[in-house]
């Protein structure tokens, strides 16, 4: 008796992620329409504005609950304004971005260990 091993003509449906992954090797195929036109410039702009974000990030981080956690804090990274107020069981973040979006993020802080 033949047993099918491809999961859409009764095969087991364990072999689905194998058979996908032998096509997916076998495929040469290239989307014409996918082509990078980031330049190499407009790439390390974009990287290295996320390592500045991140290190933004970490200094907003150490502020609010570092070793010396302050009650309130504003970092200004170009048009953005990062700002935190810390009340009795949360810390609340306000991020202004250059166009005016405004983002609150409500951080608790006070855990019940019981």
């Amino acid at each position: 008796m033949h047993t099918p091993i491809n999961p859409s003509f009764g095969g087991n449906p364990f072999n689905s992620a194998h058979l996908l992954g032998l096509a997916n090797a076998q495929n040469t195929y290239e989307d014409p329409k996918r082509v990078n036109t980031q330049s190499q410039a407009n790439q390390f702009s974009r990287q290295l504005q996320s390592r500045l974000l991140s290190a933004l990030a970490s200094q907003v981080t150490d502020a609010i609950f570092g070793e010396n956690p302050q009650e309130r804090g504003r970092f200004v990274f170009g048009g953005q304004i990062v700002e935190f107020v810390r009340g009795l069981d949360s810390v609340v973040l306000t991020i202004t971005d250059p166009d005016g979006t405004v983002t609150v993020i409500e951080i608790p802080t006070f855990v019940d260990i019981g």
